[in-house]
């Protein structure tokens, strides 16, 4: 299945774009969105480690199984006042 995967703050600046598709197998999880993820843009790994993932707007564990269809999104931890 081929998502796309909505990127904020600064994910979206390391990957260089909003938005980006991924290619999944039909049984994937968000911990196998996060490794393609972070092969296709290393610059992210360590960001998505920290980063919420959250399919359908609800925040979704490692384990959530993603289907064709599910809107993603790649939440970076924020910070400030």
């Amino acid at each position: 299945m081929t998502l796309t995967v909505h990127l904020f703050a600064r994910a979206r600046e390391l990957a260089g774009s909003d938005a980006v598709a991924a290619e999944l197998p039909a049984d994937a999880t968000v911990a196998d969105l996060r490794r393609l993820l972070a092969s296709r843009f290393p610059a992210l790994a360590v960001l998505l480690e920290r980063s919420a993932v959250a399919v359908n707007h609800d925040f979704a564990e490692n384990d959530r199984v993603i289907a064709a269809g599910d809107e993603v999104a790649v939440i970076p931890p924020v910070s400030g006042g």
